[in-house]
């Protein structure tokens, strides 16, 4: 069984920064791309950011030259630095990875993490 488990969100003034943390634990082989998802009410789940298990990375215009994620592949663990944080950032963030177990491959999500900008 595989878990996903994020930490790190909560209440920041506009300007300021966070830090996410998601670490993959469980029968796990491989991790290939992990990202970072956002989502508000009424709106579709969207993409902040990604990773390749090579570290190639993309991420949302909105977001570009403010966030930065990054991953230790030791820890089976992905990171997203919010900098710069604006009031439309609120949402919760969700991590995904492409995790490769002992018995298949499949996409598996964390259960999410607040993140609130708001003076």
């Amino acid at each position: 069984q595989v878990q996903l488990v994020e930490s790190g969100g909560g209440l920041v003034q506009p300007g300021g920064s966070l830090r996410l943390s998601c670490a993959a634990s469980g029968s796990i082989r491989s991790i290939n791309t992990m990202g970072w998802y956002r989502q508000t009410p009424g709106k579709q789940r969207e993409l902040v950011a990604r990773i390749t298990s090579r570290g190639s990375t993309n991420y949302a215009d909105s977001v570009k030259g403010r966030f930065t994620i990054s991953r230790d592949n030791a820890k089976n663990t992905v990171y997203l630095q919010m900098n710069s944080l604006k009031p439309e950032d609120t949402a919760v963030y969700y991590c995904n990875a492409e995790i490769l177990t002992v018995f298949k491959g499949d996409l598996y999500w964390g259960q999410g993490t607040q993140v609130t900008v708001s003076s």
